[in-house]
């Protein structure tokens, strides 16, 4: 058996490689961040070669970091930035356009005329997704529509379309595979994700030509290989799953009820609901979590746009902070007489508001207002908004109150943050001790479809925790910071509940 798995870990600010021991211990990583682009207000944009280029890098820094070869790796694992769209030339590998990504707003408008015309039903029924510019669906007919002569190029099978990890897997096979996993198709607003496979209605309604789409395949098997001529010697391509979903299995939430929450640039709360797709009432999205050997697991996911943005906002935007990490260390020093309300709506608000148009707001400012007032609002918003899914999972899945809340991200180092999530959900938070978890699940894909790793009720056993957080706050407390944040939210939104 081969020594090593890698895992891709593309994200919305940096791409990351990840080598593990077939064992799953990590043993060396590599991270490059690359330029954002911001044309018009509320537009977001990658340069694909950026991604591909940081792709190609990081790789190569971590095997040498390893001291692994391309035969000491038993398989690629990938896993990316969901939604987030990239329509390149079959022919020359090359993109029509930049990457247009998951926090891209430009087709609010788009959205605004589906739901006019009455499509949400036939949407949500097929997809489990509300219409939103969130999802790729639209952002490919822009992009048909906004690239001279591509609409009548895709027609004619010349151009391709995928989510990130699709146009990775392209570019590392040297243009052989064109292929996606179910839980990225599921991100599309073009998958049927209890029939498995794309609906001409939805291609239809959305104006997106079949000729562009690629295969869907399981979250663990083959993908192929990678080309030769990249890392010394093929490398085999088995597992792919959106970032969400990776985290999921690499926080072994394979039991009806559980829940993850990742706390990355934004964040999402994932509750595992079985093979039941269940339809919410509450505003949240049903979604495939994983599919293995044809069998789809699903999940209720809340997603929140704003949460680590708000703290490079801290440090970025307002210049408050040199480091992210000094965030709550800067929070802790607050004044708790005062009473500052983030609702972080930079790019709109997600679940369960769904409100693309509203913008960000601060309330409760005074002449004593200051740094540490800001800082902890920033990382309150991101605890408040969690807080939100889980009252609307409650609401669809009653047993969702009771349950530990698994966290990973970046932001769950800052043990002030966790702590004020446990007492603003009155729930335990459990951190795990390897919090790369988005990573080890894409590693773990790999590793099962080539027989490195066991099942995943073995692979479940191994997950450790490093640290509980017990609610420290009384109900009090609990009820009035909370009713603070609700009514903020609620003079936020232009689209009134």
């Amino acid at each position: 058996m081969s020594t090593f798995l890698l895992a891709i870990d593309q994200g919305t600010t940096s791409t990351r490689a990840l080598l593990f021991r077939a064992d799953l211990s990590p043993v060396a990583v590599a991270q490059r961040e690359f330029k954002q682009h911001f044309p018009a207000s509320g537009w977001v944009e990658h340069d694909p070669e950026d991604l591909w280029s940081t792709t190609v890098e990081t790789c190569r820094e971590a095997m040498a970091k390893g001291g692994a070869t391309a035969r000491d790796i038993a398989a690629i694992g990938i896993t990316n930035q969901r939604e987030t769209v990239v329509v390149w030339d079959r022919a020359t590998g090359k993109p029509i356009h930049n990457a247009i990504v998951w926090q891209d707003r430009r087709t609010a408008e788009i959205c605004r005329g589906l739901r006019d015309a009455g499509h949400e039903d036939t949407v949500a029924r097929m997809t489990g997704l509300v219409i939103d510019p969130y999802f790729s669906g639209t952002k490919v007919a822009w992009l048909l529509d906004h690239v001279e002569g591509a609409r009548a190029r895709a027609e004619r099978g010349e151009l391709a379309f995928g989510t990130v990890d699709c146009f990775l897997l392209w570019r590392l096979t040297g243009g052989r595979v064109h292929a996606t996993d179910a839980t990225n198709a599921s991100r599309t607003m073009l998958y049927d994700i209890r029939e498995g496979r794309w609906r001409d209605t939805l291609l239809s309604l959305l104006r997106v030509p079949r000729a562009i789409l690629p295969e869907v395949k399981d979250s663990a098997g083959d993908f192929g290989a990678t080309d030769a001529s990249l890392f010394g010697g093929p490398i085999r391509i088995a597992g792919i799953a959106g970032d969400q979903q990776a985290a999921t299995v690499g926080q072994a939430c394979f039991e009806p009820g559980m829940v993850k929450s990742t706390y990355g640039t934004g964040c999402f709360a994932l509750l595992n609901t079985g093979t039941e797709a269940v339809a919410s009432k509450n505003r949240l999205l049903t979604t495939i979590a994983y599919q293995f050997d044809g069998r789809r697991t699903y999940a209720l996911e809340g997603s929140i746009f704003v949460a680590g943005a708000a703290v490079q906002w801290l440090r970025d935007g307002l210049g408050l902070i040199r480091q992210a990490s000094e965030s709550g260390a800067l929070a802790a020093r607050a004044d708790d007489s005062q009473s500052v309300i983030l609702v972080p709506a930079f790019v709109g608000l997600g679940a369960p508001y769904w409100d693309a148009e509203c913008r960000g707001a601060l309330y409760g400012l005074t002449r004593a207002t200051g740094p540490a007032e800001l800082a902890r609002a920033a990382l309150e918003s991101v605890c408040f908004q969690t807080r939100d899914l889980v009252e609307a999972m409650a609401g669809d899945w009653g047993a969702a109150r009771k349950t530990v809340l698994r966290v990973d991200g970046g932001m769950v180092a800052s043990d002030w943050t966790m702590q004020r999530l446990a007492d603003v959900l009155d729930a335990p938070v459990d951190r795990p001790t390897i919090l790369e978890t988005t990573a080890l699940g894409a590693a773990y894909l790999a590793g099962y479809a080539t027989g490195q790793c066991p099942p995943p009720a073995e692979f479940a056993k191994r997950w450790a925790l490093e640290r509980r957080f017990t609610p420290a706050k009384d109900q009090a407390w609990r009820s009035r910071a909370y009713a603070a944040w609700r009514d903020a939210v609620a003079r936020t939104l232009t689209r009134k509940p």
